[in-house]
């Protein structure tokens, strides 16, 4: 399948960009990331590896979609932890301004 990543075209196939990066030892995942075989690589990595260009060449939203055209599961980041319930005790005011993350009333 023809993908453009940095305005470079590239000729990748799922089999081919499986045999690329098998052997390479993932770098922690800290946001979008893609699941290659069994292990997650940040996309970053992943579009250095299969077009050996500079990561500040490409946008890793270049190679989410590739690789989603591709069929490999891309994850886009963690999911932001829901604000903790304010205390029942405090005023319908105190309850409103703790969850727009105002300290509580001590």
């Amino acid at each position: 399948m023809r993908c453009v990543i940095a305005r470079f075209p590239f000729d990748l196939t799922k089999s081919g960009v499986l045999e690329t990066m098998k052997g390479v030892k993932p770098e922690p995942v800290t946001g979008q990331s893609v699941i290659i075989g069994r292990r997650h690589y940040p996309v970053k990595q992943v579009g250095r590896v299969i077009t050996r260009q500079d990561p500040r060449d490409f946008t890793a939203g270049e190679v989410l979609r590739s690789m989603a055209q591709l069929g490999f599961t891309c994850r886009t980041g963690p999911e932001p932890a829901a604000p903790a319930a304010p205390p029942a005790a405090l005023s319908p005011l105190q309850r409103a301004s703790a969850m727009l993350g105002a300290p509580l009333p001590a």
